[in-house]
């Protein structure tokens, strides 16, 4: 039993962690010499018998797969004949280890041990392809021009059939599934659509395509929607960097801040495009079924009613609370007419208050039917909260709680440490001071380039100018940049004077 437990973890081992047996090798080649050596699996089994839980192999998975992929798949977008030249080596490499692997480590020794052949073929016919891929790659040369465009890219077929196969397959499947025994099915749960079974079926495979367009058009919608908001979240984006170029800290932050890099902002900067990622990816998730309920509703309760004059439950209910809608409508009439005309009054082109006493009657008449009208915008205040906060659930530049609670927001907090980054390392003014003093270190005609270029901009050269003009030209622009750094608020906190001023106690 102790050895079958041995050659148990022995063989999750070689699932999950690839390695060379060297000591198995030497066996096989001098199986008498080397009777009785301990493999290298079991001293590694010895030392660290943990390594064997499924659990800690998921754990190391995430970080092993990546690792070994990564730099294969990054070769591709180089675009260029040495990276075409690690991707073939890469992917030759892998292709051999990974057969050897499932060759010389078969999960059982029987005639069928090479079964386990047939479910790598993806992974090996995809690092097959890549073998011939990249060494033709490598011999028709790098192109020119290796970006391409959205129109021309597979991933938006690919994205779109990824989402689309998630549920669309699995409703043909119900739909194929539906004969003349569903009704019986329907009748055990109190469900009669008609006396005709085969009417039954139709009407459910009908029912079933409906879900279908229901979730195409939710679909539809949710990615409209993001694509949508992401060009608003440039937009806003290229807005909170002016902003805060020229000092508007408020624009983005609700108290004053220092826009220098820090830990955690360097931490969010480095995560930030997985952070976008992954915000959304989770509101297009929750766009889509929102959206698919609220198509389903509309179609299974008023649409599919009013064509066929059936099940017509929300017309019935609505129908029976006229009397309700009526008062409440009536009531809101009424206090707007009489606050127009009895309650306001205009005297010399100012407004005042008019009936005191009339108003105050009216208001406590009107109080129980105001609670009504206050519970109804209540929950349609739930609503509105709701869909605006899944809408823009995918955005991280703004914030879905209040001003004064906008540091809850992890996401928006997120951005906000990533901004001070941004800012702090591609300020205007710094990138003109740099380009200066690149331009002063650089030899041959430096002294001409620097007096050129002013506040970030080359000035153009222009010629058969006298010396006077462009000497007052660019005194001008020097003495326009110096008000500018004097005057601009982002670089107050910086200054000597200042810090000792908000240092010295009062």
């Amino acid at each position: 039993t102790h050895m079958e437990s041995c050659s148990n973890q022995q063989k999750v081992l070689n699932q999950n962690i690839f390695y060379v047996d060297s000591s198995n090798l030497m066996k096989n080649t001098f199986p008498n010499s080397l009777e009785g050596v301990p493999t290298y699996a079991e001293h590694l089994l010895a030392a660290f018998p943990s390594l064997c839980d499924p659990t800690y192999m998921k754990i190391i998975a995430i970080f092993y797969w990546p690792a070994l992929y990564y730099p294969l798949l990054a070769c591709g977008t180089l675009h260029s004949k040495l990276g075409y030249v690690l991707g073939s080596l890469f992917s030759w490499t892998h292709f051999a280890v990974l057969v050897w692997q499932k060759i010389d480590c078969p999960k059982t020794p029987e005639l069928y041990k090479y079964y386990s052949l047939l479910a790598s073929l993806p992974q090996i016919g995809c690092l097959g392809f890549l073998c011939i891929k990249y060494p033709l790659l490598f011999l028709k040369g790098a192109k020119a021009n290796g970006s391409e465009d959205l129109e021309s890219s597979y991933y938006t077929d690919y994205v779109a059939l990824l989402l689309v196969i998630l549920v669309i397959p699995t409703l043909h499947i119900v739909r194929a599934g539906i004969d003349d025994k569903f009704p019986f099915l329907l009748e055990g749960v109190g469900i009669v659509l008609s006396e005709d079974r085969m009417e039954v079926v139709q009407i459910v495979i009908h029912y079933t395509w409906c879900l279908e367009v229901c979730y195409l058009c939710g679909l539809t919608l949710a990615c409209m929607l993001t694509l949508i908001m992401l060009m608003r979240s440039m937009i806003l984006h290229r807005w909170n960097l002016q902003g805060l170029y020229r000092g508007d800290i408020y624009n983005v932050y609700n108290c004053q801040k220092s826009i220098r890099p820090s830990q955690t902002g360097l931490v969010c900067w480095m995560g930030f495009i997985g952070y976008q990622a992954a915000v959304i990816s989770l509101g297009m998730v929750f766009q889509t079924l929102v959206f698919f309920i609220c198509f389903v509703w509309l179609v299974f309760l008023i649409i599919i009613p009013i064509l066929y004059g059936q099940n017509l439950i929300l017309f019935q209910v609505a129908a029976k609370a006229w009397p309700v809608w009526v008062t409440l409508i009536l009531t809101i009439t009424l206090q707007h007419v009489t606050a127009r005309f009895a309650f306001i009054k205009k005297d010399a082109g100012t407004r005042d208050l008019n009936n005191r006493g009339s108003l105050f009657l009216l208001t406590y008449l009107l109080f129980l039917i105001n609670i009504v009208v206050g519970l109804i915008a209540a929950i349609w205040r739930m609503v509105i909260t709701a869909l605006y906060n899944i809408i823009h659930l995918g955005r991280m530049d703004i914030s879905l709680l209040n001003r004064a609670a906008e540091s809850y927001d992890p996401a928006y907090c997120y951005y906000t440490h990533y901004l001070k980054v941004e800012v702090s390392q591609s300020h205007p003014v710094m990138k003109a001071f740099c380009g200066l003093a690149l331009q002063a270190a650089s030899a041959g005609g430096a002294g001409q380039k620097m007096r050129d270029a002013e506040e970030g901009i080359q000035l153009v050269n222009q010629e058969k100018r006298p010396d006077k003009v462009v000497n007052s030209r660019r005194v001008r622009a020097r003495w326009q940049l110096l008000y500018t750094l004097v005057n601009n608020p982002s670089l107050l906190g910086s200054r000597k004077h200042y810090q000792l001023q908000v240092g010295r106690p009062k």
